[in-house]
């Protein structure tokens, strides 16, 4: 593993398809339990117990104790950090909410203990007054964008991670591959435009991938999804808002054909449609392209992380959807008995360079050494602290690694600037009314949507039987339902 594994704040495509291994946390217990005594008459520190995601690491404990030391002077506070893997996630956090059990901070977000449906069930405590009055720093560092699109009925619940704010696809290409072939990125958008670079690889190098997919993959479409991963979509320039299958559409039947023209052609993993991940042939560099998430130097941290030159380009435009405002979050939870010093810690921890590289990358000189003012490395210890960058808050105060450019975070600050709203901002379906056709039609849909996608299976069969099937699952429902509460959405907003 390279120095920057644990700067791979981006896109969330690697994260959906990490080890579902059981975790070992939780079996821990804290060494002193404060929770009851609050910083009062006696002095005690209040303890927060803060549960996010991600593999458990061996030396959580320890940095914590660092960590604790440095709140319990700052703020009067204690941090005990529960880690959980991440395919565990989402079913602890609903035992544990459930429960009632003690928790103060927890990680949410749009793909994992989804952070819209917890908050209208009443799992996190609404923070607009708690930013008012503890969080001012938490406002000013982030870009409004982030608030305000992570608003769910007009109440904020959790603080977004200062991050790249916009979405952007790209296509990525093993730059060695690429100049052994004599190949070229120039002109390269479309899904079908990848056709006579994918086929020159095939004939010259039987044992490359051409294009990497795995169960995870979707074709791009200039739709805005209502729900991730759910055929109900908004064309990104349509005034009318009208709500759509997206399996109907024009666009996403010609992406279909298309993956099932390259899977016949042997440009894609024959396994696709139930491959977990694509981590294993990025280890190997056996690959030629792939699809990701982008944002400022990713291809810098592709490189660094793989150890091998990582290039790529657009397929799609950088926009702000709901998904990519809503991707990291930490929610208070609405049982904590110290909500004011949780909002105190979230904001000395989205504020304080010193508290956010700790939780990132340990203790110095243990794990990590400074380079200089702004540059650090990793020491052979961080094999026991490797966090998820992305999870942990504002990812714009974390040093830079070796050969990161000093401009990065400048750079990242434009790139927010730039982004412009996708159709559906700010806009939370609902689910409620309609939930047992939801999860009829998610049930329904899980025997086609990766075959389909990852072009396993012909669509001139089998997309009409997808849409029969989730048709008569209730699809037309929901998105009557749907419909409804995006012109209410539209007339309330004058959209």
């Amino acid at each position: 593993m390279s120095s920057t594994r644990k700067k791979l704040s981006l896109g969330l495509t690697s994260v959906l398809a990490v080890s579902l291994v059981l975790s070992a946390c939780g079996s821990n217990n804290a060494s002193k339990n404060t929770e009851s005594g609050n910083a009062g008459g006696n002095g005690a520190p209040v303890e927060l117990s803060w549960y996010t995601i991600g593999t458990p690491q061996k030396d959580v404990d320890k940095v914590m104790q660092e960590v604790s030391k440095y709140t319990k002077d700052k703020l009067g506070v204690t941090v005990k950090m529960t880690m959980i893997d991440w395919g565990d996630y989402n079913q602890k956090m609903q035992v544990l909410t459930a429960s009632g059990a003690s928790m103060d901070i927890m990680f949410t977000a749009s793909w994992a203990f989804d952070y819209v449906q917890n908050a209208r069930k009443g799992a996190f405590a609404p923070i607009d007054d708690l930013l008012d009055k503890y969080g001012q720093g938490i406002k000013q560092v982030l870009d409004p964008a982030f608030l305000e699109g992570s608003k769910v009925d007009g109440k904020n619940y959790g603080v977004p991670a200062n991050k790249e704010l916009p979405a952007q696809e790209v296509w990525r290409f093993n730059k060695n591959i690429l100049d052994e072939n004599k190949l070229s990125m120039d002109g390269v958008r479309s899904l079908e435009s990848l056709e006579p670079l994918l086929k020159t690889i095939k004939q010259n190098d039987p044992n490359i991938i051409p294009l990497q997919v795995d169960k995870t993959f979707m074709p791009y479409t200039p739709y805005d999804y209502l729900i991730e991963k759910f055929p109900l979509a908004v064309k990104l320039d349509d005034k009318d808002y009208k709500v759509v299958n997206i399996l109907e559409t024009p666009e996403m039947k010609q992406g279909l054909e298309t993956m099932h023209k390259y899977y016949a052609a042997g440009y894609l993993p024959t396994e696709a449609a139930t491959l977990e991940s694509s981590t294993d042939i990025q280890a190997t560099g056996q690959w030629f392209a792939d699809k990701a998430t982008t944002q400022p130097f990713a291809n810098n941290v592709w490189s660094t992380s793989y150890g091998y030159p990582v290039v790529s380009t657009p397929q799609s435009d950088a926009l702000i959807y709901n998904l990519s405002v809503m991707g990291s979050m930490q929610a208070i939870s609405a049982n904590s008995k110290h909500k004011e010093k949780a909002m105190e810690f979230l904001n000395l921890l989205n504020t304080d360079p010193v508290l956010r590289n700790m939780v990132d990358s340990g203790i110095e000189g243990t794990h990590f050494k400074k380079i200089d003012a702004t540059h650090m490395e990793n020491l052979p210890e961080s094999k026991n602290y490797d966090m998820p960058t992305f999870s942990l808050g504002n990812v714009l105060l974390t040093y830079l690694n070796p050969g990161d450019p000093d401009n990065k975070w400048e750079e990242f600050k434009k790139y927010n600037d730039a982004g412009k709203p996708a159709i559906l901002l700010g806009f939370n379906f609902d689910p409620s009314k309609v939930s047992s056709e939801i999860a009829a039609v998610q049930n329904a849909k899980e025997a086609f949507w990766a075959p389909l996608m990852t072009g396993t299976v012909d669509p001139d069969q089998y997309l009409p039987k997808a849409i029969e099937k989730m048709k008569a699952a209730g699809l037309d429902k929901i998105m009557a339902e749907a419909q409804s509460q995006l012109d209410a959405w539209r007339a309330a907003n004058n959209k």
